[in-house]
C-alpha cells in the first residue's frame, strides 16, 4: 500500500481527511498521529494500535495499545477522569494503592513500569542505594513493600547489588594511580546510577 492509499483507506473508512504526506511523516518518525488517527490508521491497516506502537514505553502508550479511552480507564481504576488526564500528561501520583493495583491489572503494567508510574521508582531507588552501599540484610523488608515479589528473589538481588558496588569500588582503587580515591568515587555513583534498571534485571524483572 501507497502513502496515498492508506489515506484512502483511512478517510473511506473514518471520514478522515488526510494528505499522504502526513501518513509518510508517521511511518519516519517525524510527527505521531492523534489517538482518532492511530485507531484509523490501525482500521485502515487491518491491525490493532497496539501493533501499531510495538513495545509500550508511556502510559498513554499502554492505554492506546488496549484501545481504551481516558475516561473508560478512569473509570475502571476508581479515578476521577480529570486526575487521570493530569498523570498520563506527567503529574504526579496521588491515588490510593487500590488504585495503582486496578491500574496495573486494567493496563497489564509490569512492575517497573507501576513503580514509574505511580511515582515509587525514586523511593525504590534510594533502598537500593543504601543496600548497595550499607548492610544490605535491612532493606529486605522495606523494598518488599514497594516490589511485590518473593523474599528470597529480593534477598538474592540485594545482596548481589552490595556485592557488586563494593567489588567495583575496590577494583577502581587497585586500577588507578594518583587520585584513586576519585576514580573509586566515580565508578560508585555509576554503577549508582544503573542500580534500579540492575535491580530489575537481577530479580528477572522487564518494562520502563
Amino acid at each position: 500500500m501507497t502513502h496515498a492509499h492508506v489515506a484512502y483507506g483511512i478517510w473511506a473508512a473514518y471520514g478522515m481527511r488526510l494528505e499522504p504526506a502526513t501518513v509518510a511523516s508517521w511511518e519516519l518518525g517525524e510527527s505521531s498521529p492523534t489517538e482518532a488517527e492511530l485507531t484509523a490508521l490501525a482500521g485502515a491497516l487491518w491491525c490493532s494500535p497496539a501493533e501499531l506502537l510495538g513495545a509500550p514505553g508511556t502510559l498513554r502508550e499502554f492505554r492506546l495499545a488496549l484501545g481504551l479511552a481516558p475516561d473508560d480507564l478512569a473509570l475502571r481504576v476508581g479515578m476521577d477522569p480529570a486526575a487521570y488526564e493530569r498523570l498520563e500528561a506527567g503529574g504526579r501520583w496521588s491515588g490510593s494503592d487500590r488504585q495503582a493495583a486496578a491500574l496495573a491489572e486494567t493496563l497489564r503494567l509490569p512492575l517497573p513500569a507501576l513503580l514509574r508510574f505511580t511515582g515509587q521508582e525514586e523511593r525504590l531507588a534510594e533502598l537500593l542505594t543504601s543496600a548497595a552501599t550499607t548492610r544490605w540484610q535491612g532493606y529486605v523488608r522495606p523494598v518488599g513493600k514497594l516490589v511485590p515479589l518473593p523474599k528470597e528473589r529480593i534477598q538474592d538481588a540485594l545482596q548481589a547489588l552490595h556485592e557488586e558496588y563494593h567489588a567495583t569500588m575496590t577494583a577502581s582503587l587497585s586500577w588507578t594511580g594518583g587520585d584513586a580515591s576519585g576514580e573509586a568515587g566515580k565508578a560508585g555513583r555509576d554503577f549508582l546510577d544503573e542500580v534500579v534498571a540492575e535491580f530489575w534485571r537481577r530479580v528477572g524483572e522487564t518494562g520502563i
